[in-house]
C-alpha cells in the first residue's frame, strides 16, 4: 500500500510505455466507435435518429436561416426546432441555438454545404487548428523531439466527446491556446485571437482582468478592439435586429437550459451544476459558484502578478476559465489538453512536483468519466478535480515565486 501511494506521488507509475498503451487504445475504441456510428447513418442521421454531431445540427438550422435572409430566428427557440425537424426529420430533438450573432457568418459558410460535408469540413479543420496549438506548446519544452504528444492529443477523451457532438471545443481550444502562445511575442495578435473568442463569452470572463492586472495593456486594447470591429460587421451585414434577438433569447438560455438545466446536470461541469444535482436551489447554486469564481479570479490575478513560470500561468488561465463559468459541458474539457500540455512542458524542464504527474493523468482521463459517474451516482469528477488541480499549480507558483524572491534578495 506504501508503495503504491509513494508511486502516485512520484509519478512513477506514468511511464511513457503506459501512456502510449492507453492512448492507443482509446484512440482505436473511439475511431471503431465513430466508424460504426457513421457507417450505419443515412448521412444525415445516426441509427439512433439524430443528427450526426448532435449539436451541430444548430449550427447548420441557424445557417439556413441567415442564406435565407433571416439571421434573427435561430434566437427563437420555436422557429430553430422547426428547422431542425424540417431538415432532420420530426422526431429530431431541440438543438438551442445559444450563441451570441459572431458565429451567424461562420454558420452561414458552412450551410452552404451539404449538411454530412459540413460537418466534416468544421470538425476536421478546427482539429487541425487544435493540434497546430498542442504543437506550439509542445515546442515550447525541451523534449520536442518526442511524438507521444501527439498519441496523447489526439486519444484525449474530449476529443471524441467534441467530435460526437460536432461542437467548436476544438476552435475554442485553438484560439486560446495560440493567444497564450503569442501573448508575450506578439502582443496584438494575441489580442486579436482573444477577441476572437468573443462567440463563446462565457469562456473570456478572466481574460480581460488577468490582461490587465499583468499590465499587457496592448493585448488588452487589441482584444477590445476585435470585439468592437466583430460586432460592428455583424450590425452591418446582419442588422440591429439580430441584437435585440439574442438579448430576448439570454432568458430562455438562463433559465431552461442553465437553471432548469434540461441540458442534463450530468452533463454540466461547473459548481453550479453540482449544487443543482445535488438538490440545492438556484440563489444557492448561484452563490457558490459566484464564490468559487470569485475565488479563482483573485488566485489568478495573484498567479499572474507573482513571478511564476508562464507555462503554469497558462495552465491555471485555460482551467480557471472552465472554473469560473456556471456553463460548460464536457465537451469544453478539450481546454485541460493545452493546460495539461502547458503543464508537462514546464516540469519536464524544471522538475515535477510530488503528485503533479499523476494529477496530469487525472485531468487527461477525467473528460471520460465525469458525464457517467454523475449519471450513475451524481458524484461530479471534473470540477473537483480541476479545483484540485488548480490549488497545486498554484502551491507550485508560490514555490517558485519565494525561490526568485529569495534569490534576489541574495543578489
Amino acid at each position: 500500500m506504501a508503495g503504491s501511494i509513494e508511486a502516485l506521488r512520484t509519478g512513477a507509475w506514468l511511464t511513457r510505455a503506459r501512456m502510449r498503451r492507453v492512448a492507443l487504445a482509446w484512440l482505436a475504441a473511439a475511431l471503431i466507435g465513430a466508424f460504426y456510428l457513421v457507417a450505419s447513418s443515412d448521412g444525415l442521421n445516426d441509427r439512433f435518429g439524430r443528427p450526426l454531431g448532435t449539436d451541430f445540427a444548430n449550427v447548420y438550422a441557424a445557417g439556413t436561416y441567415v442564406l435565407a435572409g433571416e439571421p434573427a430566428a435561430p434566437f427563437d427557440p420555436a422557429r430553430q426546432f422547426a428547422r431542425e425537424q424540417a431538415i432532420f426529420g420530426p422526431a429530431t430533438q431541440f438543438y438551442g441555438w445559444h450563441y451570441p450573432p459572431f458565429f451567424l457568418g461562420l454558420a452561414a459558410l458552412l450551410a452552404l454545404l451539404p449538411y454530412a460535408l459540413a460537418l466534416a469540413l468544421w470538425q476536421g479543420v478546427t482539429l487541425l487548428l487544435y493540434l497546430w496549438a498542442m504543437r506550439g506548446i509542445v515546442r515550447t519544452g525541451p523534449d520536442d523531439a518526442s511524438r507521444l504528444w501527439l498519441l496523447l492529443a489526439l486519444g484525449f477523451p474530449a476529443v471524441f466527446i467534441n467530435l460526437g457532438h460536432g461542437h467548436n471545443g476544438f476552435l475554442t481550444t485553438a484560439l486560446l491556446a495560440a493567444a497564450l502562445l503569442q501573448l508575450d511575442r506578439r502582443p496584438l495578435l494575441a489580442g486579436v485571437l482573444f477577441g476572437a473568442l468573443a462567440y463563446k463569452p462565457q469562456f473570456a470572463l478572466l481574460i480581460p482582468l488577468l490582461l490587465a492586472a499583468s499590465g499587457r495593456w496592448r493585448t488588452f486594447f487589441a482584444a477590445a478592439a476585435t470585439v468592437a470591429v466583430l460586432a460592428l460587421a455583424v450590425t452591418a451585414a446582419f442588422g440591429p435586429e439580430v441584437w435585440r434577438a439574442f438579448l430576448d433569447s439570454m432568458a430562455f438560455t438562463r433559465t431552461v437550459v442553465l437553471e432548469r438545466g434540461d441540458t442534463g446536470w450530468h452533463k454540466i461541469q461547473s459548481v453550479f451544476s453540482w449544487v443543482r444535482m445535488w438538490g440545492g436551489g438556484v440563489a444557492l447554486a448561484y452563490a457558490l459558484q459566484a464564490t468559487v469564481s470569485v475565488a479563482v479570479a483573485a488566485a489568478l490575478v495573484w498567479l499572474w502578478r507573482a513571478p511564476a513560470a508562464f507555462p503554469l500561468q497558462a495552465a491555471a488561465l485555460l482551467i480557471g476559465t472552465v472554473l469560473a463559468t456556471p456553463y460548460s459541458l464536457d465537451y469544453d474539457l478539450m481546454l485541460l489538453a493545452p493546460a495539461i500540455a502547458f503543464l508537462a512542458a514546464d516540469g519536464i524542464h524544471r522538475g515535477f512536483a510530488p503528485w503533479r504527474l499523476t494529477m496530469l493523468a487525472a485531468l487527461w482521463i477525467v473528460p471520460l468519466l465525469t458525464r457517467a459517474v454523475a449519471q450513475a451516482t451524481l458524484i461530479p469528477l471534473a470540477v473537483p478535480c480541476m479545483l484540485l488541480a488548480l490549488a497545486m499549480i498554484l502551491r507550485v507558483g508560490y514555490d517558485q515565486s519565494s525561490a526568485t524572491r529569495r534569490n534576489n534578495t541574495e543578489k
